[in-house]
């Protein structure tokens, strides 16, 4: 088994920090993303789409997207549960964690994208105005997400789960987005620097 891994990239790394939660080591074969190695040959072999992460099982069998390659390892080893422990929790993970990616993840993603002079070549065509339309986008969530917090340790409950790792990267992505998070958001900022400080964050 192989995992073809970004690094620091916000997909990657939601892979990487899932891994350490569990205990589980597996062969990592390094990308170098700003050499554009997510789109050399062989990664697109495996992967047209040419993303990153990548899991690569013995049998053959190419696994793609963070979420999935987390559930595969979710079933392999279900301790500790990170995709929740019951038909409503595992249910209340999985609302948490879409809410976390698609109205938040991708509002910071698209502000670094289409404003970021690196990724120039990766964007085309950057679109500046979509740019700056997803900052604010980024900013009302965690307002939503700041009354949500003051009721619970976590973003899906009381345990921590895969809805705090996606939460978490897109916070620590928000830094070369040039988002800035409001000091006001005291629940957030609870949250964050009590997932931050787990070992597994690796800040």
């Amino acid at each position: 088994m192989k995992l073809y891994d970004g690094g620091r990239a916000p997909n990657p790394r939601r892979v990487t920090v899932f891994l350490k939660e569990k205990g589980i080591s597996v062969d990592i074969v390094p990308v170098d993303m700003g050499a554009m190695g997510h789109k050399s040959a062989e990664l697109t072999a495996k992967n047209p789409l040419q993303r990153l992460p990548v899991l690569e099982l013995d049998d053959g069998t190419v696994i793609t997207e963070s979420v999935a390659i987390c559930r595969y390892f979710e079933e392999r080893h279900p301790e500790p549960p990170l995709f929740g422990v019951d038909a409503k929790d595992k249910a209340l993970v999985e609302m948490w964690n879409r809410r976390v990616e698609f109205h938040y993840l991708a509002s910071v993603a698209a502000a670094f994208r289409h404003l970021h002079p690196a990724m120039k070549e990766w964007e085309v065509p950057q679109v500046p105005e979509w740019g700056e339309v997803n900052k604010p986008k980024a900013l009302e969530f965690l307002q939503f997400m700041d009354q949500e917090l003051s009721g619970r340790e976590f973003v899906a409950g009381s345990l921590f789960s895969i809805a705090d790792i996606t939460m978490m990267i897109a916070f620590d992505f928000m830094k070369p987005a040039r988002i800035l998070c409001p000091e006001e958001l005291v629940h957030v900022w609870r949250w964050y620097k009590a997932v931050s400080a787990r070992p597994s964050a690796g800040q």
